[in-house]
């Protein structure tokens, strides 16, 4: 009795402290995933975040002549303004903020007098002087530390020379002019006031980049209307846009010879009681693939050429209400995003981005339309310039392509014939726009988990329910650590070998592999039911213990009797190619890392979770029930059916959740037996992208802090989800499981 008291105060203490830390590690566990969870929605937050515009400072400058041009260098640290005497003049924007300011710089950019400048593309300047000639600027910035901090010093650079070029060889004056230039080609197409369109073609005799040296070549487009309000030229040189009243008039510049008319874009205007509505506005979105026309309806619409039955036609593809009351007096697009603003008469400015149809930012900028309005090279900030005042504007629009509607729902892209889920998010081109939508990756986790569970369900359950019910308890205790030993292998080595090995020989013997998913069954019993028949003296020379693995080389057998008849089969019934006849007969696309290689790669790496767990249940129903079952007269199949695999039901459940949570977050195998093609398609001959693959692949090649890098997080996130709504409706399912057949 003394001795029992002694070791209570021990035991107790052991007790609570055992409690305290399973409490607390259990505790630690769930703050673990709550602070995962935090995390990635402080990362995911800001790419839903709405575009915010800020005034940073307006000044005044003397200026005598009268501007035609402004920019603003990406550091938003000068801004420059070119008058009609081709003067350039730079101004700090940093430091003190005075309200009058003198040049920093001045620079002579012509000693002709300028009548108009153009915009090429926000860096680079077109001069045309009095005489109809143009002349290319390119104002540059150039960083020095020779103080030891940082100076911005501007220079200015001659693409195709200094002199003047006569772009009409009849010397007349431009009502409208566009220019485009590569590096071997530079397409001027302009109206001149005679009533006459011309495209000029300087050909470089070596390289735009090194030489300005060219032949010129003087071509007249022919023109039905005598109206033209704008003209634009693709950055391509492939197209020219006319704006001709109230239709767009598309010419081809592909050809040496002649300039064709390709197509006629005639927008169909909302009909208005109170006044006609006509095309005010016209640009080109980035990259020149997308053309934006605004109406005096106060709405912009984007067209761009799609593929149909009668060849590639232009066609409206969404449309932007910017007012409802103004006019678009001026669209205004950014350098390398396909985001535009949009300007009124009474200075309303809206910001928008034409893929994600994201509203983006509106607001009431100035009281009447600036004179000039510029976006600077990064996109970060807004420029107006009225009379002789500038205003500076910050811009906080880091992720305008993001969108639930972007994300999850079928987006038109350029050059596609029709909307559809795409993930594209990296490309050779530098106006390459990414394509983020989470649904063909979110589908392809579906799709890998759903294949690779009706491989392992299957094999998983039928083992573990011989296993736990059939087998002598002998070869139990080899077989049942043997497969769950499984689980150790490392994935990246059952994804090498499904990549490189398995896939081969699926391709190259895919009748054997559909004839075996019916010969091994019909084997099994076959063996079963002859060993069945065997006389009690035959059977009693092999031990009970060894008597399974008589089906070892049975199904060895059906396999090589399978691959030996696949070549007939190929033959027979294929035309001696089932690629080619799942390929051209069937119009299936077939790739040799598909679905199936992965269902079986995977649904190998799963057997041992859903094994062991579901063995366990099994094996744990108390004996007295499957004793009282027989005692009462009931076969051994009878009990298993009605008795033992009802109980062990929320444990088997449970094998089946876990092992679908762990196909859902499997990544190297997919990584390596797909062709990590992100499509939507159910075939078994097809590939797929995961979330967990796709985070894999992507994230060490994404720029921090951008969307790219923000999407993977919240693939991360949905991934997490998905986790999680599996697991709550495994433990809810396996609850009422447990309700439902306690009392047995």
């Amino acid at each position: 009795m003394t001795i029992a008291l002694k070791s209570v105060g021990p035991r107790q203490l052991k007790n609570s402290l055992a409690r305290w830390l399973i409490t607390l590690g259990g505790v630690s566990v769930l703050f673990t995933l709550v602070l995962i969870f935090l995390y990635l929605l402080y990362v995911i937050k800001p790419v839903f975040e709405s575009a915010k515009v800020n005034e940073v400072q307006t000044f005044n400058i003397d200026k005598t002549q009268q501007a035609l041009a402004i920019g603003i260098d990406e550091l938003q640290e000068l801004a420059y303004v070119i008058d009609e005497q081709g003067k350039i003049d730079y101004f700090a924007l940093k430091g003190e903020q005075e309200k009058y300011r003198e040049p920093a710089y001045s620079l002579s950019l012509s000693e002709n007098p300028i009548q108009q400048i153009i915009d090429v593309d926000g860096e680079r300047k077109l001069l045309l002087d009095k005489q109809g000639n143009v002349q290319l600027v390119a104002p540059k910035f150039q960083s020095t530390f020779d103080t030891g901090k940082r100076e911005i010093i501007p220079n200015i650079t001659y693409p195709l020379g200094e002199d003047f070029i006569v772009v009409d060889e009849q010397q007349s004056t431009f009502a409208h002019l566009s220019f485009a230039m590569n590096d071997e080609r530079a397409v001027f197409v302009g109206y001149t006031h005679d009533n006459r369109l011309i495209k000029t073609s300087l050909i470089a005799e070596d390289d735009f980049n090194y030489d300005p040296a060219h032949d010129i070549e003087y071509q007249t487009i022919e023109l039905d209307s005598r109206r033209v309000d704008q003209v634009l030229v693709t950055p391509d040189l492939a197209m020219a846009f006319i704006r001709s009243g109230d239709q767009v008039l598309v010419y081809d510049l592909t050809y040496d010879d002649e300039v064709p008319l390709k197509a006629t874009i005639i927008p169909q205007l909302a009909q208005s009681r109170s006044k006609p509505l006509h095309l005010t506005s016209m640009a080109l979105l980035s990259g020149g693939s997308s053309v934006l026309l605004g109406d005096s309806a106060g709405t912009v619409s984007q067209w761009f050429e799609v593929a149909g039955a009668e060849g590639r036609e232009f066609k409206q593809i969404r449309t932007f209400a910017v007012s409802k009351e103004e006019s678009v007096a001026k669209i205004v697009t950014e350098q390398y995003r396909k985001s535009f603003f949009t300007i009124t008469a009474s200075g309303e400015v809206g910001a928008f981005y034409t893929t994600s149809e994201n509203d983006l930012w509106r607001g009431q900028l100035a009281d009447t339309a600036p004179d000039m309005f510029v976006i600077s090279p990064r996109a970060d900030g807004l420029m107006l310039f009225s009379g002789n005042s500038f205003s500076l504007y910050s811009v906080e629009n880091e992720h305008p392509e993001v969108t639930w509607h972007a994300l999850w729902q079928q987006v038109w892209y350029e050059g596609y014939p029709e909307p559809d889920y795409i993930w594209q998010s990296t490309s050779g081109s530098d106006d390459f726009e990414a394509k983020f939508s989470l649904v063909p990756i979110s589908f392809g986790t579906i799709k890998a988990a759903l294949y690779a569970m009706l491989f392992a369900v299957p094999v998983a359950l039928a083992a573990a329910i011989y296993t736990a019910y059939f087998m002598t308890p002998e070869m139990r205790k080899k077989v049942k650590p043997t497969i769950e030993i499984m689980e150790a292998l490392p994935t990246v080595i059952l994804g090498f070998l499904a990549g490189l090995w398995l896939a081969p020989i699926v391709e190259n013997n895919l009748p054997a592999i559909a004839l075996m998913l019916v010969l091994l069954p019909i084997t099994v019993f076959i063996t079963a039911y002859s060993w069945f028949k065997l006389p009690r003296h035959i059977k009693g020379v092999v031990p009970d213990t060894l008597a399974p693995i008589i089906l070892i080389p049975m199904l060895c057998l059906a396999a090589y009797f399978a691959f030996s008849l696949s070549p007939w089969m190929e033959d027979a019934f294929f035309g001696g190619d089932v690629r080619q006849f799942i390929t051209n007969e069937l119009g299936v696309s077939f790739d040799q890392r598909n679905a199936l290689v992965v269902g079986i790669a995977m649904g190998f790496a799963v057997i041992p979770t859903i094994f062991s767990m579901a063995e366990d249940a099994i094996f744990s129903v108390p004996k007295h029930l499957t004793s009282g079952s027989l005692a009462l007269g009931a076969t051994p199949w009878q009990t298993l059916i009605k008795v033992v695999l009802l109980t062990a039901s929320p444990g088997i459940f449970s094998a089946v959740m876990m092992g679908l949570g762990r196909a859902v977050g499997e990544t190297m195998i997919v990584l390596m037996a797909t062709g990590n093609t992100p499509i939507v398609d159910w075939s078994i001959f097809q590939g797929m992208r995961t979330l967990s693959a796709n985070i894999a692949v992507e994230m060490p090649e994404s720029e921090v802090g951008s969307s790219h890098y923000r999407i993977l997080f919240l693939a991360a996130f949905v991934l997490f989800i998905f986790t999680f709504v599996f697991n709550t409706l495994a433990e809810f399912v396996r609850q009422r499981l447990r309700e439902k057949y306690s009392s047995l």
